[in-house]
């Protein structure tokens, strides 16, 4: 498997994880130090990424991308996807079509993501 299919592999498996609203296996893609800026252009870290899961403030009921590019360099990898994201946030319905754009180190033969941003895309 090339590392640009291991990479698309690891984001469905990362979307599925997220459905799940599993804190433990969404926990298992991110780096330690995993940062997301959102589409309102707050910075979260990755431990209230997850609180935010763990108390039900925040679940997910669907991630999709309806289209993909991958680039590789060495151990790094830049994913920049366009879809939806949908659930319930603080107890209200959200559906967002958004861009993301994240960067993946490989190290010890498993990718981890380090850094997400997303902002909000044009339907098409």
């Amino acid at each position: 498997m090339t590392a640009k299919e291991e990479l698309l592999e690891f984001g469905q498996k990362w979307d599925e994880a997220l459905v799940s609203n599993d804190v433990d296996a969404i926990s298992s893609f991110m780096s330690d130090d995993w940062t997301i800026i959102g589409t309102a252009g707050g910075i979260t870290t990755k431990e209230s990424f997850l609180d935010w899961i763990r108390s039900g403030d925040l679940t997910h009921n669907r991630m999709d991308s309806d289209e993909t590019h991958i680039q590789i360099y060495g151990s790094t990898g830049i994913v920049t996807s366009r879809g939806t994201s949908a659930g319930m946030y603080l107890g209200k319905p959200f559906s967002l079509y958004e861009w993301s754009l994240s960067v993946f180190i490989r190290s010890e033969n498993e990718w981890k993501c380090v850094a997400t941003m997303l902002t909000p895309a044009k339907e098409i």
